[in-house]
């Protein structure tokens, strides 16, 4: 049976990942700072300024750069996991997310604001090709079990895109039911353990949809929680966790019934964007508008740390984390 996140079991470091410095990277919106977080003492340790705007740190597909992704500031700031030291940002035109193809042959800058996908080469950014996206607000994606298409999420419009990444065009714009009386919403975007379904989190409609990733058609739709949001497979690929951002918790989806298992609380939190440690045993979560950080136990879904960071903590990235390569956002390894 097909398991694309096989490579990223607890104990497969790659060799590169485990010359990296264990830390917590949170990018802060409101501060233009990154705020940096042993993982071991649950303390922050670090400050460092960065370009207005930062959104997500993201793991480079070949897993020896960290980038910061300036949306505002028009750069992304390198950072080296081995020591945990932050670079010169290299320009680049409004960077909401980053992702990288499948042979890590470019970098995929998702500039939301110029609706556009810019194709870079993945170390020096340099632009190799735009592709003009026909929605209002992309911004997050996954790829095929090939990597030959993406599906990409447009919040503002309610739309996906599904995109031919060898071809770079677009092959099909394809439009959210409503679920309740607002307009969708889509955020996060992660592929099934068996390729065969996309989950997409929709902050307007409090859930996920379930989208079949070869005919591209809305499966069913599925109820997490108030403002649901960001999408993290766990270590053993039994589990979908899905933040609730308004709701203040996290619904745990078993991907073998596509039910929710549990649901954790986060009294008072606004979980977010993050990831989950390289053995599996901690999910780390951004609390986007209380100005924190949750460390939650994925056995017991208990919070083993509550930390304060301030500001607006947004796509933090936990690393190093186990898997072969990178294709961006906060650490979608396989």
């Amino acid at each position: 049976m097909v398991d694309i996140y096989a490579a990223g079991r607890p104990g497969l470091l790659s060799p590169e990942a485990r010359l990296a410095k264990p830390l917590v990277y949170v990018p802060d919106d409101r501060n233009a700072r990154v705020d940096v977080i042993d993982p071991a003492t649950f303390r922050v340790i670090a400050h460092q300024p960065v370009g207005t705007l930062p959104q997500h740190v993201t793991p480079a597909w070949d897993l020896r750069t960290l980038w910061v992704d300036n949306d505002q500031g028009n750069s992304l700031t390198p950072i080296d996991p081995r020591t945990g030291k932050f670079g010169t940002p290299v320009p680049v035109a409004d960077p909401y997310n980053l992702y990288f193809t499948l042979d890590g042959r470019s970098a995929v800058v998702v500039a939301e604001r110029l609706r556009r996908l810019d194709f870079r080469e993945p170390h020096t950014m340099k632009l190799q090709q735009s592709l003009h996206v026909p929605c209002q607000g992309v911004d997050h994606a996954d790829f095929s079990v090939d990597g030959a298409h993406a599906l990409f999420s447009c919040e503002f419009s309610g739309q996906l895109l599904w995109v031919d990444m060898q071809h770079r065009r677009v092959d099909k714009v394809i439009d959210l039911p409503r679920q309740t009386s607002q307009r969708p919403k889509p955020q996060d975007v992660k592929l099934s353990p068996d390729g065969r379904t996309f989950y997409v989190a929709d902050e307007n409609s409090n859930g996920v949809y379930l989208v079949d990733s070869r005919t591209q058609r809305v499966r069913r739709f599925l109820t997490t929680g108030l403002g649901a949001h960001g999408l993290y497979v766990s270590r053993d690929s039994s589990d979908l966790y899905v933040t609730n951002r308004t709701g203040g918790s996290v619904a745990v989806v078993s991907l073998a019934t596509g039910q929710i298992r549990t649901t954790w609380q986060i009294p008072g939190g606004s979980p977010d964007m993050g990831g989950v440690s390289a053995d599996g045993r901690t999910l780390w979560l951004s609390g986007r508008y209380t100005g924190e950080v949750y460390a939650i136990d994925t056995r017991t879904g208990r919070l083993r740390a509550r930390i304060h960071v301030g500001g607006e903590p947004h796509g933090l990235c936990v690393w190093p984390q186990p898997g072969r390569f990178s294709l961006g956002h906060t650490g979608i390894l396989r």
